[in-house]
Order: C-alpha cells, then sequence, then structure tokens
C-alpha cells in the first residue's frame, strides 16, 4: 500500500478543508475500504483529493464529498479509492518469507494455488513466481498464482510487468537474466518480466470489504502482508475468518512485518516469523470454498 505525501501546509491550500470534511472523508474510506485514518494523516489526504478536485473541476470538499455520497458519480469512488490506499512495495520485500516458501513448495502435492491478496504493482506476485520457478526448477512450474488488490490502476502496472530497471537493481544478475527482458531503443532503462512468468499470475481487482470475492479456493498459500495494518482489529478478525474456510488445512499465510495475527484471530497460530497456519480446530473448517 504509496509511500505517506504530504500536501500544502494550512495557509498555502487551494481548497479549504475543513475538520468535518476529514470526518467524512475518514467515514467514506472506512466504509468503502476498511481503511482506518488516523488523524495524523490529514494533509495526506488533503494532498491527495484536491488533485481530484483539480481534476473534476469541482470547487470544494464538500461538493465533492456529497457528489460521492449521492452516488452522481460512480466511477468517482474508483478514483476516490485509489487515492487514499498506498502502493509501497518491492521485489523480494521481507526476503525472509520466500525460502520458506520454497521449501513448503518442494513438499507440497501438485498442483499448488497461491493467492496474493494486496498485490500492488506486481512485484510481489511476480516475487512468488520466480520462488516457484526456482522451487521446481522450470519456469512452467505446476502453480497458479491470483493477484488481487483494490487499487485498479496499480494492477494495470502489475499486468504489464514493466518497470524501471533500477527496480531490480538489487537482485540477483542470474536471477535477472531468467526472469526479466531488458527494453532496447525507446524502451531503454526499463525491464519487462518474462511472459512465461507473466503466465503463472492472473490479476483481478479486489475489495478485502467487499460481500464477495472474486476468488475460489482451497489455496495452499495465502499473502496478506502490509495490508491489515490500514484496518482496525475488528476488520482484521474478519478477513481473517473468511480466510480460513479458503484455505488447504496445511496451508500458510504470510503476514507483513509489523502484522501479528494472534491477537485477533483464534484460527492461526504463528509457524515462523510472520508465517502462520490453522489451528488443529480451524482446519475442519477450511478449504470449503466460500467468501
Amino acid at each position: 500500500m504509496n509511500a505517506v505525501s504530504k500536501g500544502p501546509p494550512d495557509g498555502s491550500r487551494v481548497f479549504a478543508f475543513t475538520p468535518r470534511d476529514f470526518d467524512r472523508i475518514r467515514a467514506l474510506i472506512y466504509r468503502q475500504a476498511g481503511i482506518a485514518l488516523s488523524e495524523s494523516k490529514r494533509e495526506m489526504v488533503y494532498s491527495r483529493l484536491a488533485r481530484r478536485l483539480r481534476a473534476k473541476g469541482i470547487g470544494s470538499f464538500a461538493e465533492y464529498l456529497d457528489a460521492l455520497e449521492n452516488g452522481r458519480d460512480g466511477d468517482e469512488w474508483e478514483a476516490f479509492t485509489n487515492a487514499l490506499t498506498t502502493n509501497l512495495t518491492s521485489f523480494f520485500r521481507e526476503a525472509h518469507h520466500f525460502p520458506i516458501l520454497a521449501d513448503y513448495l518442494r513438499t507440497t502435492k501438485a498442483p499448488v494455488s497461491i493467492w496474493c491478496s494486496a498485490s500492488s504493482t506486481g512485484e510481489e506476485p511476480y516475487s512468488i513466481a520466480m520462488t516457484a520457478c526456482e522451487a521446481f526448477g522450470t519456469l512452467t512450474p505446476p502453480v497458479s498464482i491470483v493477484a488481487t488488490d483494490i487499487d485498479t490502476k496499480v494492477l494495470e502496472t502489475a499486468a504489464n510487468g514493466v518497470y524501471p530497471l533500477e527496480r531490480i537493481d538489487k537482485m540477483a544478475p542470474e536471477r535477472v537474466k531468467r526472469f526479466f527482458q531488458r527494453g532496447k531503443g525507446e524502451r531503454a532503462g526499463l525491464v519487462r518480466v518474462h511472459p512465461e512468468l507473466r503466465r503463472l499470475v492472473t490479476f483481478k481487482p479486489l475489495n478485502l470489504l467487499a460481500g464477495g470475492w472474486p476468488v475460489s479456493g482451497p489455496f495452499d498459500v495465502i499473502f496478506c502482508r502490509n495490508v491489515m495494518i490500514y484496518f482496525d482489529k475488528p476488520t482484521q478478525g474478519r478477513i481473517l475468518s473468511r480466510f480460513v474456510p479458503l484455505m488447504k488445512p496445511d496451508g500458510l499465510l504470510f503476514a507483513g512485518h509489523s502484522e501479528n495475527f494472534m491477537y485477533v484471530s483464534d484460527a492461526f497460530r504463528l509457524r515462523g516469523k510472520t508465517v502462520y497456519e490453522l489451528e488443529p480446530r480451524a482446519r475442519a473448517a477450511s478449504g470449503r470454498k466460500t467468501a
């Protein structure tokens, strides 16, 4: 989920931004996406949504929010949500997870199904795909990956699989050679994920707060990293409870480095550093295709 950007100080704001405006925005994004915005995000919210007001030619936050709430512009809900979600990611972020994943893949009955539930611009699902290729020693491993995100714009980037060269500058040269194609001419300075790697991943829009999820289990592995921190504890608990029937009994759930699910769900137990498995009593509920 983007690094926080700061808006202009109060005195240089183009649009008036009242405490009531901020409270309305907090309520709307919580209802729409489950994101709990703290008071410290006030300037970030102003900065990002002021761009939407300019783009729409709207003169005040109150008018903009009225239009949202009255449903006069259905497409703007998507833009509103995209503006307030964040997408900080990198290839092989939280690198300790990938050897664990590789070991699991080598010992799990194929085919293997993986869900990356907050894919952002694609670096995470492609890192999962590279790990699968290395674990099975082929560019066509018996692995399928569904990668979802609430932000439709980042999903476009992810599906294209094109990145600035500096995004892979810390990656081992053998990985770069095997999994990426370097751009030439007008594409110099860019790399594209190898087509066979892209074929392992299917990208879909998904809101974790939606009543129905366009994914079908059971999954061997679910990655839900660095997204739960944006939700309050009750919302985290509801999402985790919905993961249970979508997981195979011996499946793994990968969390972010600052996330701890032990205090919000009794369905999971810690297996390793921010890696979880189902508690024995929860395994009976797993594997059923529900959302």
